[in-house]
């Protein structure tokens, strides 16, 4: 089993062209699986982590109501956003700046082949984070993600998820809202969840801004802990 985990920051980059790369690193190791198989070979699948920041964009899961969006094309394009539909579980999420989201591209044949395991493993991962800022974040039951005050009238969403896995590879992942403008969830209904808030860290923390490259090592820290994994981080250009 390879746990090494090649790490790339994107820094910010267009969600479709993330997407795209995503799906050919999807399918990259797909295609290493199915040779494999079919060839009674051993080739070892390489795993991938990245972080990105996208600029103002909705996103719609297959499941998704577009009703959950509250504003149309028009009025996207006057607020500089964009508009896609995926292939991930999950309703509608917003990305934009001041947000890290991070894509595990894992084979779990490499870790643990357990897709309920795998989400609560990569909702650790946030809550280990914010408890290092003294948050006390956690799950809240029949509802994806990382949230706040859960079972109270204040309870707030902090970290959006949706996966996709095919042959126990995975793609898609969370978005952790660290400084992001949380004007832009004013127009949808955030996972399709009526009555719900949304929340930033810099929020939580009565600051302008939090550190974000602060915020990407202390996930790393805990994915690798969990995981058991070791990161090789690359520079290469998307």
């Amino acid at each position: 089993m390879n746990k090494l985990v090649i790490y790339k920051d994107l820094g910010l980059k267009d969600y479709k062209e993330t997407w795209d790369y995503q799906e050919t690193l999807f399918k990259s190791i797909i295609d290493t699986k199915i040779k494999n198989r079919r060839e009674e070979l051993n080739l070892e699948t390489t795993n991938y982590l990245l972080f990105v920041e996208h600029p103002h964009v909705y996103t719609l899961g297959k499941s998704g109501d577009m009703d959950n969006l509250l504003i149309d094309e028009a009025q996207l394009a006057i607020k500089g956003a964009t508009f896609y539909k995926i292939n991930r579980g999950g309703d509608i999420t917003y990305h934009g700046p001041g947000q890290i989201v991070g894509y595990p591209i894992l084979d779990l044949d490499n870790f643990f082949t357990d897709i309920h395991k795998y989400l609560r493993f990569l909702e650790e991962v946030v809550i280990l984070t914010l408890q290092e800022y003294g948050l006390k974040a956690e799950r809240s039951k029949g509802e994806t993600g990382v949230w706040l005050d859960v079972g109270t009238p204040f309870a707030r969403k902090i970290c959006a998820m949706g996966v996709r896995a095919s042959r126990w590879v995975t793609m898609h992942g969370f978005a952790l809202n660290v400084n992001a403008d949380l004007g832009y969830f004013d127009l949808m209904i955030p996972c399709g969840i009526k009555g719900k808030a949304v929340t930033s860290l810099n929020v939580e923390l009565g600051q302008k801004e939090v550190d974000i490259e602060e915020v990407k090592n202390k996930l790393l820290k805990h994915f690798s802990v969990l995981f058991e994994a070791e990161f090789i981080q690359e520079e290469t250009e998307v």
